[in-house]
């Protein structure tokens, strides 16, 4: 009798549904002088946890100037971590522990202005696969871009990072079968960011979801990267480039961005655990239409 009072039990508990286990995240943000890292932390925390899917800790570095030396982060407490950062590079420990986190299996998630600093750390060169600005050049590996229906590996010799003024552009779906993309709209329209180009790095174990067309300052135009992701030993990397955010609540524009909003947590989700379980939002932006979510959730 108590055994089938308990299968009773179990499955009335089981048919009313069980809350999933929640991906446990670290965000490591501070020390930007050019974004305004604090509000675009708390921006990315409130667009992961109002999808249900992530509870969020925001670990803050130490400021400009101040030591780094006990700034230690406990990884292995996590699944998931995403760097807003971009300040000096971190001591040799925190390093050394961030390295076994992800190749142990760890998920990383990386997000614009961060494939900018720690340029001296080989390490995390490799695990956002392509970089700028910071002194990179052809020793750090080669472009990377779209041309031609194929990509394009240049080893020419020269610098790495440009911008122009921000502005809207066009997104394009070069791999639609990657989990994170697979089902989205295969071109569809950013609003109003910072398009990064003429990035270089080590590109090893990286592929690339997607590409926008920028001109740099040479005047010649290229399809650039803006998101891919890397393998580093047995975790997994997404990589971002857009979202840049201003210096103040009314310049984060371009995290209002719903395609910004689902492909972040599409490729948290992917890159904690390998699989994405996220439905095709109804409010996906679509080619020559940009939508938005200014309360950081879906309507």
């Amino acid at each position: 009798m108590k055994k089938i009072l308990f299968i009773i039990i179990a499955m009335l508990f089981f048919s009313f549904g069980v809350e999933a286990k929640k991906i446990k995240t670290m965000i490591v943000t501070g020390q930007d002088g050019s974004h305004w890292w604090k509000g675009g932390s708390e921006a990315i925390e409130m667009i992961l946890e109002n999808s249900g899917l992530f509870t969020v800790d925001i670990l803050v570095t130490p400021a400009t100037g101040e030591s780094m030396e006990n700034y230690r982060p406990d990884f292995k407490k996590y699944d998931l971590v995403i760097i807003n950062y971009g300040g000096v590079t971190w001591t040799e420990q925190a390093r050394k522990n961030f390295e076994k986190f992800v190749s142990n299996g760890g998920g990383v998630v990386v997000i614009h202005s961060s494939i900018i600093p720690m340029e001296d750390w080989p390490e995390y060169n490799k695990m956002v696969g392509l970089g700028a600005w910071n002194g990179r050049n052809e020793k750090f590996g080669p472009y990377v871009y779209w041309k031609n229906d194929r990509w394009v590996y240049d080893y020419s010799p020269g610098w790495a990072g440009y911008h122009g003024l921000q502005h809207p552009f066009t997104v394009v779906h070069r791999d639609t079968v990657h989990p994170i993309v697979n089902g989205l709209p295969p071109v569809w329209e950013h609003f109003k960011d910072e398009l990064y180009a003429r990035l270089r790095g080590p590109a090893q174990n990286m592929k690339i979801l997607a590409t926008a067309y920028e001109t740099a300052s040479d005047g010649v135009g290229r399809d650039e990267p803006v998101l891919w992701t890397v393998n580093y030993g047995k975790g997994k990397v997404f990589v971002s480039v857009l979202g840049h955010a201003g210096n103040d609540p009314e310049l984060r524009y371009s995290m209002e961005c719903t395609g910004f909003q689902v492909t972040l947590l599409r490729g948290a989700e992917w890159a904690a655990t390998g699989t994405v379980t996220q439905e095709i939002p109804k409010d996906f932006p679509s080619k020559g239409v940009y939508t938005l979510r200014k309360e950081w959730k879906s309507p």
